[in-house]
């Protein structure tokens, strides 16, 4: 299930994509999802697309 506020999307991925991406996570102690959004947030900057950052929920018990 999507977390509050994002958009959930089915992902048709190549097995071979999906087994680095699991290791690049693994590695960087992140889920695929996070990894994902991390890599895609890398990739928009370097093309001088800059999103703001995350904010955790306001109530959800997560400190800044």
């Amino acid at each position: 299930m999507a977390s509050p506020g994002k958009k959930s999307y089915p992902l048709r991925i190549d097995p071979a994509l999906w087994e680095q991406l699991q290791r690049l996570a693994a590695n960087d102690l992140r889920s695929v999802n996070a990894e994902i959004e991390f890599l895609l947030r890398e990739a928009l900057a370097r093309r001088g697309i800059r999103i703001a950052p995350v904010q955790p929920d306001e109530g959800s018990g997560e400190s800044p």
